[in-house]
């Protein structure tokens, strides 16, 4: 009796404790909070109750995946939305039509290499926000020859300026809730703080977990809103992790530990990051009380990763999901057709999108207008010859009212308007010829590849007996470090687990916070079990910051 009162108390005692962490927050008449959430510490219960019997909020992310998380989560409370899809609703009020074209810097950049011949990196001018620079006009006069359609960083610079311009257009909210905010950029800063003059701001971030520094993202923005100096904002810590076992949450203050005895996370904010007791967690935590190390030849993750996830099946006896990140895209795509060959058919691996300008992209564009002129911009880069291209590109830098379609000679729109038929059949169901497929092919779309998926479900049968169907239901996402933000899993696998692709430098003893920060990250995705598979004999360095009490090695 003793035993189950003292465990009682001792649950009870932890949700109190936590508790109180959310009602110093939701108690302080601060209008600016920030607050440093590790992970799986419960943010997403906090906006609930942050949002909770306010009529006009707004939620904001830069992550997709997290858009759609959030929305299902705060259906009812808030609206949620991206960066970029906020600036496209608030200037598409102030403006005809706004339409996204992720690629648009990408386009504009080879514009300058022609008509002006510099190497100009749009992208980097707006995410850093740099309003005195003279290569501005330049992009704004090619974009406006193109249409109403922005990228993600221009549209939000452009609303950026349209509020700096006139304070009167920034909305008013009962709350604003901004989530991730350590990858943010000085453009994204810059638009929070604008909206912050008219309502309430919640920030939540944490600056172990600032992984998207391609971005020019920088962790400093959270802690300059969590520093004595930042008089505006009140901070406040939220420091039960509720997600994972204990052993992950010992493991990852053995890291932080360990970086800070190796002289990095410097200027790191300092914060708790507990284990939260619960009884269902507690049990879980002590059947998986280790992290799980292996060493394995590259061609036998697959193998190992089959073996793990049946062994797991077969153990269970319930749905769980299982996460598997690795470094390189290269290494997911290989990963992910390999399972597919021994029978694991519920995998989720989404190649991202080409950050080239394909003649795909063109056509799409035309398919809707048909007259547009940054879609007869891009596949004329890609049909016509060099000079060709670069002969009209600057006619219409010489005479903006020159439309694109004008200069086509005959062929090359016929060409195009046989592709733009194809993709319309497509697009209404109706059946397409052999000629339609060499068509496909032309613009980038494999039809035999397509045909080749479908049909590996539709003829999926084993008349044997000796396929294993309970694997084919098991839900497997597979994606990168950076991909898996936002993510988790019940039984996470972390391939690759190797200095080599863990340690970005070339020399293997230069590590960066980005790369412990990494670490951290994947580690964390873990709701139950966390393995690491390394694929080479060396022993990674960060498996030697964890207390070997903690690793099991198989």
């Amino acid at each position: 009796m003793n035993k189950d009162t003292n465990h009682n108390n001792k649950y009870e005692k932890a949700k109190n404790e936590r508790k109180k962490y959310v009602e110093n927050i939701l108690r302080s008449k601060s209008s600016k909070k920030v607050i440093v959430a590790g992970p799986g510490t419960g943010k997403t219960f906090l906006f609930k109750d942050v949002l909770e019997k306010k009529d006009n909020t707004l939620t904001l992310t830069f992550i997709k995946a997290l858009v759609e998380d959030l929305s299902l989560e705060l259906c009812g409370l808030s609206d949620v939305k991206t960066l970029h899809g906020f600036a496209c609703s608030k200037l598409g009020k102030a403006k005809e039509s706004i339409e996204i074209f992720p690629k648009l810097t990408k386009v504009i950049k080879k514009d300058a290499e022609i008509l002006i011949e510099k190497d100009i990196d749009f992208k980097k001018i707006f995410d850093n926000k740099e309003d005195d620079n003279e290569y501005i006009d330049f992009y704004r006069e090619r974009k406006d020859y193109y249409g109403n359609y922005y990228g993600f960083s221009d549209i939000v610079y452009a609303v950026v300026k349209y509020f700096e311009e006139d304070h009167n257009q920034i909305p008013q909210y009962d709350q604003i809730v901004v989530d991730e905010f350590q990858d943010f950029n000085l453009l994204e800063v810059s638009l929070i703080e604008l909206l912050s003059q008219k309502s309430p701001i919640l920030i939540v971030g944490d600056d172990d977990q600032a992984i998207y520094y391609f971005k020019d993202a920088d962790p400093k923005y959270i802690r300059q809103k969590h520093s004595q100096k930042e008089k505006d904002y009140k901070s406040f810590p939220l420091p039960f992790c509720s997600r994972c076992t204990r052993v992950i949450v010992e493991a990852v203050n053995d890291i932080i530990n360990s970086a800070n005895k190796n002289g990095f996370f410097s200027d790191r904010i300092p914060k708790p990051y507990k284990y939260f007791d619960d009884e269902e967690k507690d049990i879980i935590s002590e059947k998986y009380s280790k992290i799980i190390y292996s060493q394995q030849y590259a061609n036998q993750i697959p193998w190992f990763l089959e073996n793990q996830i049946s062994e797991i099946a077969q153990n269970l006896k319930r749905k769980f999901y299982v996460l598997v990140i690795c470094p390189t895209r290269i290494q997911c795509n290989q990963v992910a057709e390999a399972l597919i060959k021994k029978g694991f058919n519920n995998i989720e691996y989404k190649e991202k999108q080409d950050e080239n300008v394909t003649l795909l992209d063109g056509v799409k564009l035309l398919l809707k207008n048909d007259k547009c002129n940054l879609g007869w911009r891009i596949v004329c880069e890609i049909l016509l010859e060099s000079k060709d291209f670069k002969s009209f590109l600057k006619k219409t830098h010489q005479n903006k009212s020159t439309k694109i379609y004008e200069l086509i000679d005959e062929n090359c729109k016929a060409e195009v308007k046989k592709m733009i038929k194809v993709l319309k059949k497509c697009q209404k169901d109706k059946d397409i010829t052999e000629g339609d497929l060499d068509i496909l092919k032309r613009i980038g779309i494999n039809p035999y590849e397509i045909a080749k998926d479908f049909l590996k479900d539709e003829l999926d049968f084993d008349l044997s007996g000796k396929s294993n169907p309970e694997r084919k239901k098991i839900p497997i996402k597979i994606t990168t470090i950076q991909g898996s933000k936002g993510l988790s899993g019940d039984y996470v696998f972390i391939t690759y687990f190797d200095d080599q692709y863990f340690i970005k430098s070339k020399d293997k003893n230069e590590i960066s916070d980005k790369d412990i920060r990494n670490f951290i990250v994947v580690l964390t995705r873990a709701r139950e079990k966390v393995s690491l598979i390394s694929s080479q004999k060396r022993e990674p360095t960060f498996l030697t910051w964890i207390n070997e009490e903690r690793i099991e090695t198989i």
